[in-house]
């Protein structure tokens, strides 16, 4: 593979034919794809680990959730440290230590085991999407900025899907430790797509020992209206993607619906219309801005959320295809406009966003993971309306 700069002048277009550019786009949704296959995959085994440790399905998604507690601490952790770290060395090194906790699920003997894993996988995870991230706003500007996030979304947007469908068909024909096996090569070939695509930086954005205290630039984070919007929007976002994705999955295994594991992974299908349309994003901030986008897709998302109580597969596949439509097009809207709100901070700012995108996960996936086994999946899908909405009122401030 060539190595791809994602750099361009501030004050000239960038120099790519549309074969370069489509190629730059295609190496950036790789990599996101490699570094968060893990996260959503386990999501579409959750009815098998459910009957391998013996425990309810409220219990199984917080263990499988826990990814997001280490993703919300690593956040935090790479956005204190961002100003003196590699951006390029640190996602190869994440990457790879990914791989060893994936490899050891394989044979985790109880649910703590399992559970102390899934938050390793984390750290890891969040650690390379954190410096992804940063590395994309720091060597890109203007629309190109927003299009290279555009494709990081798109990356992961795809990871749902083919995550999903893979690890579901191998746990259905060879077994749960052969699905952790392959995606731990799965991170190490992520590893190596950075080592082989991604140039070192063009220009030193990392301020090795910079004097500035970090918690001087998260409180100037903070006391920006609308990065502190951006950052609860984040929280809003996971919270209702998890808690739709996570328990959806026991809706359609029982009756009336009553999917194998086989049927349940091509369900997720439904994150097609997504991959088409997350790429857009930059686009559509391009010319109606952020504040508009972000409340169009929150709106798509909330859209869905009726159809999810029907009683029968296809309008719940619509409405799942909403619900992922409108959070990925709200995702990838609120991340870049994090990156161009930052203002020469985007490895903090990242970082603070992810931490409070991926606690969101967390307690969607605690709060309404109690809801569902206490009340049902219309009280789950309540909560998750609730959390879609907050997020669209909160969108009046995400304007620069």
């Amino acid at each position: 593979m060539s190595e791809v700069s994602m750099a361009a002048s501030a004050d000239q277009p960038a120099p790519y034919t549309v074969a370069e550019e489509l190629w730059r786009q295609t190496v950036i949704a790789v990599i996101a794809f490699l570094t968060v296959v893990d996260l959503f995959a386990t999501q579409a085994i959750l009815p098998t680990l459910v009957k391998a440790y013996g425990v309810s399905p409220g219990v199984m998604g917080t263990a499988v959730n826990a990814s997001t507690l280490g993703m919300a601490i690593s956040g935090l952790v790479i956005a204190y440290y961002s100003h003196s770290i590699d951006r390029r060395a640190g996602i190869i090194v994440s990457l790879a230590l990914l791989s060893l906790p994936t490899a050891l699920l394989a044979h985790a003997p109880d649910l703590t085991t399992f559970t102390l894993l899934r938050f390793l996988q984390g750290l890891c995870m969040s650690a390379a999407f954190t410096l992804t991230l940063a590395y994309l706003a720091e060597e890109t500007c203007g629309t190109a900025t927003s299009a290279a996030f555009a494709a990081y979304i798109t990356g992961n947007v795809a990871s749902n899907l083919f995550g999903r469908l893979l690890s579901a068909s191998i746990a259905d024909s060879l077994g749960l430790p052969a699905n952790f096996y392959i995606f731990s090569g799965l991170n190490l070939l992520g590893a190596l797509v950075v080592a082989l695509t991604l140039t070192r930086m063009s220009h030193m954005s990392v301020q090795m020992g910079a004097p500035r205290s970090q918690f001087d630039v998260w409180r100037r984070h903070l006391a920006s209206a609308p990065l502190r919007a951006s950052f609860t929007i984040g929280f809003c976002i996971l919270f209702a993607f998890i808690g739709t994705f996570t328990y959806v999955n026991f809706i359609l295994v029982r009756p009336p619906i009553g999917l194998g594991m086989m049927a349940l992974g091509f369900v997720y299908f439904v994150f097609l219309p997504a991959i088409v349309t997350t790429p857009i994003a930059g686009k559509l901030v391009a010319r109606f801005g952020a504040q508009a986008t972000l409340r169009a897709g929150l709106a798509i998302a909330i859209a869905g959320l009726p159809l999810l109580l029907a009683p029968a597969l296809w309008p719940v596949l619509i409405g799942m295809a909403l619900v992922g439509v409108g959070t990925f097009l709200a995702q990838a809207t609120a991340t870049g406009f994090v990156g161009r709100a930052a203002h020469g901070e985007a490895g903090s700012a990242s970082g603070l966003y992810l931490a409070s995108y991926f606690l969101g996960g967390l307690v969607g996936s605690a709060l309404l993971g109690q809801a569902f086994v206490a009340y049902g999946w219309p009280a789950c899908v309540g909560g998750v309306g609730l959390s879609l909405v907050f997020a669209y009122l909160l969108a009046a401030w995400v304007k620069l």
